[in-house]
């Protein structure tokens, strides 16, 4: 047994970063000094907390590359309307009827192709709510079929937190996107009994303020709209299928080029690339505080301490994976910090205890969709905004949105278990 930093340092450590996110510090700077702190306080000294941090900000590097490259992707879907045409295309075929489980599916399949989940939740708002205020549905129910979508297609996406979590383990990252496909429908379902439950609720309503004007810009046709998803998800399927291997490094970009020329963007690729770029540059930075902080908790012996706990407990070492994924992510507030630190920290123990990578992995993934969407996390706001809500009304949902992380950590599990 091994370990440079004590239990309590590196849970003070964490303690500090998370109160420095509440209190609005920048969450990669908290986390960095976090890290400081935990790490002198966990009596390693300055010189080997130090190396610490920076072994675990290096570990974040391929991790961080990929990201970046993911942003072509991101921009070209968002920038190009492919986005909205999938999200309207959706919502127009099943209809005023069916407007929660459109809404709900629209945003799942968008988060799910490539865009950041609550980029994602922005993208669908405007269409959400003008067909929720024609069907009568509350603003609450939008927004959690919006969310709900979200956390079920961001499981299965080729988002930073899909690609830290398989770049910890060592896993191919289309084989983790698959493990979680039933996990995704289930929780999907839930969104959209629960989502549909809170919006025939009074009150709440959408009014005519929170609905955006519409400037009548022309959007792509649906079949180049989905040409770029459509080529990422082939070309990430030719190891499982073919054996070829192609690294999201090059699959994710080449999938936005495909999008940009698709849809006559050319001429605005450059600045449809910076979009991307800016969209990505801040979970690149997070990644890094993460890195550092994760270096520190993975070099004290909290993991040991955990597991001893679970053992003392009569607990499976399997446990660990989706409650690591929790509590991380509940302490980050989001679902990137929480899977890569959880990730970071206990792949090696899981594995050591004969938990297989490509579950564990999953199971933490799924964990980190729990509780993610707490107030000191960026999401919770950005969220709250793309509707007009009050705090105190997105606050209410926070429950809601943990039983549908909640539903997909379950199913996970089970799945490990059958």
């Amino acid at each position: 047994m091994d370990y440079s930093f004590s239990t309590i340092g590196a849970l003070l450590g964490l303690a500090v970063a998370i109160v420095l996110i509440i209190r609005k510090v920048q969450p990669a700077y908290s986390l960095i000094l976090g890290a400081l702190i935990g790490g002198i306080l966990g009596g390693g000294g300055l010189a080997v907390t130090v190396d610490a941090m920076v072994s675990g900000a290096q570990s974040m590097m391929s991790s961080v590359l990929r990201i970046l490259t993911s942003g072509i992707l991101a921009g070209a879907l968002i920038k190009t309307g492919s986005a909205e045409k999938i999200a309207e295309t959706i919502v127009e075929k099943l209809g005023q009827k069916r407007a929660i489980a459109a809404i709900s599916i629209a945003t799942m399949i968008i988060c799910a192709v490539g865009v950041f989940i609550d980029i994602s939740v922005i993208t669908v708002a405007p269409i959400a709510l003008a067909i929720g205020k024609k069907a009568g549905l509350s603003k609450s129910g939008v927004l959690l079929a919006m969310i709900g979508g979200g956390k079920a297609g961001n499981i299965i996406s080729p988002n930073p937190n899909t690609i830290a979590a398989s770049e910890a383990f060592e896993v191919d990252l289309t084989s983790l996107m698959l493990q979680n496909a039933i996990p995704a429908v289930f929780a999907l379902v839930v969104t959209i009994l629960l989502a549909s439950m809170l919006a025939r609720k009074s009150g709440n309503a959408i009014s005519q303020s929170d609905l955006e004007a519409q400037e009548g810009k022309a959007l792509p046709g649906f079949l180049p709209a989905i040409a770029g998803p459509v080529v990422v998800i082939l070309l990430l399927a030719l190891r499982p299928i073919a054996g070829i291997s192609i690294d999201p490094l090059i699959a994710l970009p080449v999938g936005g080029a495909v999008s940009i020329l698709v849809t006559g963007s050319a001429k605005r690729t450059i600045s449809i690339m910076e979009f991307g770029l800016s969209k990505v540059v801040g979970v690149s930075v997070l990644l890094v505080g993460t890195g550092a902080i994760a270096g520190i908790i993975k070099a004290s012996a909290l993991q040991y301490d955990v597991i001893r706990m679970l053992e003392a407990m009569n607990m499976p070492a399997f446990v660990l994976a989706p409650l690591a994924g929790i509590l991380m992510a509940a302490a980050t507030a989001s679902t990137t910090a929480g899977a890569t630190v959880a990730s970071q920290t206990f792949a090696a123990p899981l594995i050591s205890a004969g938990v297989p990578a490509l579950p564990a992995a999953a199971m933490i993934h799924a964990g980190a969709t729990v509780v993610d969407s707490l107030p000191h996390g960026s999401f919770f706001h950005a969220t709250g905004g793309a509707v007009n809500m009050t705090i105190e009304e997105r606050m209410k949902l926070i429950l809601f949105e943990a039983c549908i992380g909640l539903t997909s950590t379950v199913v996970s599990v089970v799945i490990f278990l059958i």
